[in-house]
């Protein structure tokens, strides 16, 4: 999801990509950014971001027709946005529940959607030893552990909504308290869920090995090339023209800034901590042997890993929407964000609180007016879109790449019948109303894990505020 940065309100272009994030540091890599489109071109296929959803697609369309003339543009360098960002989840996580997804097509199609989900996440890893790429990936799962009695409430039905749906406990299981501190220590842990469908990884890593990948099959990859328009057979950038029978739109969190877009996908930020490198006596203590991926069932989103380099990385919603949907290199860094996430941490695992943390940082994620990620190609006037992760894109956007490949070669398969393909979410609402709602939401979430904390029940303000956040 890494994409354009343009527009009146975005400033200072970054040149030291290393510093976005731990893992732009630690990648293998200088990110020295690849030519810029040199003036008017003719492809194939055209496509705006080079992140996760741009790469996949080129990708396999890159596989399935070597002939085809594939042109990828960028406004900064491949995997500066999300998709270098992230906390690392490749899950089957789909940012809608199955009766949101039966409700717009049917029950099998709610169960073929998680299905293809929960094979995606193998998908990438397949693709990635194939290309080999080092994403330093770990399939441990992951557990979602419940820290009050609201919590484990919403553990247990969450499980036996999987079992209405015909899960069993090879997709999700309920933990006792013995069981889920074994596998994390955290404090004051009455139980957890577990899946299996999730590896941790190195985005970063992952990202910019994809996009050598493409590279090296044909594809050509502009960076420093911002896009500000996409019409039927053209995508236009600040330094030219691709002319291409189908544009793709594979900018997530920065679809703002193509012109008419600004409503489509509203940029919200989640952000980040890591820790220095644990020791082994202190990894011992916390658990994730396997390197689990981790959470917990509060209402306000935090999400961990333990990364191949024995730190901890731990990130959260809280930061707020900007008016307008702006997009700023300072909205990256908030330090009372960055305290908050400090003090959750803490709470969780005591034995950190020495640690120091040696890396913030944080992005915009795309999110639609129904949070719901979406995928399609208009046969008509050839162009092509996907989106709408809510966070979850790592594993999304590989099957993604993959629909969208076979929507533009016009292939009927399984993946093209899935239920969020062809879907369109209405637009956003115009400000103030949309930067109202969804702080309010944000805030209302907040405040909602603070009274069930208090109260020990389930919070009334988190029905009310629900469908602003998730």
């Amino acid at each position: 999801m890494g994409c354009p940065l343009s527009g009146p309100d975005d400033s200072n272009a970054r040149t030291d990509y290393r510093r976005l994030s731990l893992w732009h540091e630690t990648a293998p890599d200088d990110w020295s950014p690849r030519p810029s489109l040199p003036g008017d071109r003719d492809a194939d296929v055209a496509i705006v971001g080079a992140g996760f959803t741009g790469l996949w697609t080129a990708y396999y369309l890159a596989r399935a027709e070597p002939s085809l003339r594939i042109a990828v543009v960028e406004a900064e360098t491949a995997g500066f946005g999300a998709s270098g960002r992230n906390g690392g989840w490749a899950s089957a996580l789909f940012p809608s529940s199955h009766a949101s997804v039966a409700k717009r097509s049917s029950r099998a199609g709610a169960l073929a959607q998680h299905a293809a989900m929960r094979s995606s996440v193998d998908e990438v890893l397949r693709a990635a030893a194939e290309e080999g790429i080092d994403a330093q990936a770990a399939k441990g799962g992951t557990i979602v552990l419940a820290r009050s009695r609201s919590q484990w409430t919403r553990a247990r039905a969450e499980v036996d909504d999987a079992r209405a749906w015909g899960l069993g406990e090879d997709d999700l299981r309920l933990l006792d308290p013995a069981e889920a501190t074994a596998v994390l220590a955290a404090t004051r842990v009455l139980g957890a869920t577990y899946t299996p469908d999730c590896a941790a990884i190195h985005p970063a890593r992952l990202v910019r090995g994809l996009a050598d990948a493409v590279v090296r099959r044909g594809v050509a990859v502009y960076e420093q090339t911002p896009a500000t328009a996409i019409a039927p057979g053209r995508l236009t950038t600040r330094h030219g023209t691709v002319r291409a029978e189908h544009v793709i739109r594979a900018t997530e969190g920065y679809t703002r800034s193509l012109a008419g877009e600004r409503r489509r996908l509203i940029p919200v930020y989640s952000l980040i901590i890591a820790t220095e490198p644990l020791s082994a006596e202190v990894w011992e203590q916390i658990g994730l042997r396997r390197r689990e991926t981790f959470s917990d069932h509060r209402h306000l989103i935090i999400y961990g890993q333990r990364t191949a380099d024995d730190r901890l990385v731990f990130g959260g919603r809280g930061a707020p929407y900007h008016f307008g949907s702006r997009i700023r290199d300072s909205y990256d860094r908030v330090p009372r964000v960055f305290e908050d996430l400090h003090t959750t941490l803490v709470d969780l695992f005591p034995v950190v609180k020495d640690a120091a943390i040696t890396h913030r940082w944080g992005g915009a994620l795309g999110i639609s007016r129904d949070w719901t990620a979406s995928v399609g190609h208009d046969r008509a006037t050839g162009l092509g879109w996907a989106g709408g992760y809510v966070g979850d894109g790592v594993t999304t956007t590989n099957l993604a790449g993959r629909t969208l490949a076979d929507l533009v070669l016009g292939h009927d398969t399984e993946l093209t019948r899935l239920p969020w393909v062809g879907h369109r979410s209405r637009s956003w609402e115009p400000e103030p109303l949309r930067w109202l709602g969804i702080n309010a939401g944000l805030r209302g979430m907040t405040w909602a894990d603070h009274e069930e904390e208090r109260t020990g029940r389930q919070s009334v303000l988190a029905k009310v505020v629900s469908p602003f956040v998730h």
